[in-house]
């Protein structure tokens, strides 16, 4: 798995039991090298040559894909590889979404059956695509005793829905460190803000954040999802930032993903007790205190405390959809992404 985030590869070696049950035996990550990750992030926007460049990105994304799951160690009996690409454009309402890789390249190069390409047939069925992890945080995180949220902090904020009566729902809740990097790298030049000791240091805007809050998206019903599509640095530099420190745009960054979060949490699951938090933005300390303080009756928790570590959680939901995909059964979730139906994702590249 590769995320917007952009941050690097994670992989895991998982076994999956005939009831779906999931045991992670190994993980590896590999960040991405500054020009692919720089090439990537071009992609996301028009531009010259895109074409050429895009195939170019998606063959080194392969290679990247194939080092890491070497890294794993000793594969035996894998039947498949679950390969999710890079999003460079998600445009349900168009009726497409692109992920970038050479799934063939990666089948050459580690021998093994690869299924990729694991969004579009929800799209193809109306669907959003996205997001496709709400039927893995059932199987892993869902309690018949309890309602449980799980929020997946990549460089979007996913939410699922796992209530005590077996329903599952699942959307994008909006940014989450997509934003957060860019003005990070932006005015420090870091890859991203370390524990959020940046945005700790600033003071939330309230006009700046109230702008924000404005876009039209954080209104919008569910299904619904988003990307760099919407929320990229250009969207950040289209608000009133004139006369602020950038130290607390960072903080009303941090704080409009919190805001979100709730806002969402108490509108489609007020009966919420816990979130689990994974994925890069569960080692943020400061938005993990951020959504405390707006969800005080909701018990914050890594994954880890739940048996998969954060980094873990979005590479074993795709070796699941994977699995699903050998099994020819549907992987996706109607209710949560819109779809006439279930589907079975992906398509297989033999090895």
């Amino acid at each position: 798995m590769s995320g917007t985030s952009l941050d690097g590869v994670d992989a895991v070696l998982a076994e999956v039991s005939p009831s779906g049950a999931m045991a992670v035996r190994a993980h590896a990550h590999r960040p991405f090298p500054s020009v692919l990750r720089d090439e990537l992030l071009a992609l996301n926007q028009s531009g010259s040559n895109e074409l050429h460049r895009a195939a170019l990105a998606g063959q080194a994304l392969a290679r990247l894909y194939a080092d890491t799951v070497a890294d794993l160690g000793p594969l035996p009996s894998v039947q498949a590889i679950g390969a999710h690409g890079q999003t460079v454009r998600h445009r349900p309402d168009l009726g497409y979404t692109l992920q970038l890789l050479n799934p063939a390249l990666l089948a050459e190069l580690t021998g093994l059956d690869v299924v990729a390409d694991l969004r579009s047939r929800d799209v193809a069925a109306g669907g959003q695509g996205a997001p496709l992890v709400p039927a893995f945080h059932r199987a892993v995180f869902g309690r018949a005793d309890g309602e449980v949220a799980v929020l997946n902090l990549g460089g979007m904020g996913n939410l699922s829905l796992l209530h005590a009566d077996g329903r599952t729902l699942g959307f994008d809740t909006g940014p989450a460190n997509a934003l957060l990097d860019a003005w990070v790298a932006r005015h420090l030049g870091l890859p991203y803000d370390a524990d959020g000791a940046w945005a700790a240091q600033g003071r939330v805007q309230a006009p700046l954040l109230q702008a924000m809050m404005a876009e039209p998206y954080f209104a919008l019903p569910p299904p619904r999802s988003t990307g760099r599509d919407l929320f990229d640095l250009p969207w950040l530099l289209r608000q009133p930032l004139e006369g602020l420190a950038p130290v607390d745009v960072q903080a009303t960054l941090a704080e409009l993903t919190a805001w979100s979060v709730a806002e969402a949490l108490r509108a489609h699951q007020p009966g919420a007790t816990e979130l689990v938090v994974c994925g890069g933005g569960a080692y943020n300390g400061d938005l993990l205190a951020r959504l405390g303080r707006r969800l005080p009756v909701v018990r914050v928790v890594s994954s880890a405390e739940r048996g998969l570590p954060p980094m873990q959680v979005e590479a074993a939901a795709f070796a699941w959809l994977a699995c699903q995909f050998v099994r020819r059964q549907a992987g996706n979730l109607p209710a949560v992404t819109g779809a006439a139906g279930p589907r079975v994702l992906g398509a297989l590249y033999p090895a």
